[in-house]
């Protein structure tokens, strides 16, 4: 097997740790939001349609898996993603996927 093909039992675990961490509907909606700038768990309860408490939850175990970090301005705590390539790989994602979907139903190019 080539060098390049190699990977350990350890890196496979961390990716697959972070890809399950986004395999949750919410926690991928939370971190797509993030991807365009960081926001407070108020705000971000409004925008993926969910409880102050269950964001929260989320964010705690996003942040325990060090894809977002957290910022403390007075009594708010703003969220941003926290590591680029993730935001890389969400935005891919989406972009691949509203691509697909339109050109399933005549929409796209």
């Amino acid at each position: 097997m080539s060098e390049d093909l190699a990977l350990s039992p350890a890196l496979l675990q961390e990716a697959a740790g972070r890809f399950g961490m986004l395999a949750a509907t919410t926690r991928l909606h939370i971190v797509w939001v993030l991807t365009h700038g960081e926001r407070d768990v108020s705000s971000l309860a409004d925008e993926v349609d969910g409880t102050v408490a269950a964001v929260s939850q989320h964010l705690a175990k996003l942040k325990l898996a060090g894809l977002v970090r957290a910022r403390r301005e007075g009594r708010h705590q703003f969220y941003v993603v926290d590591d680029p390539h993730v935001a890389a790989i969400v935005r891919q994602m989406v972009a691949h996927l509203r691509g697909d979907a339109g050109r399933a139903r005549g929409l796209g190019a």
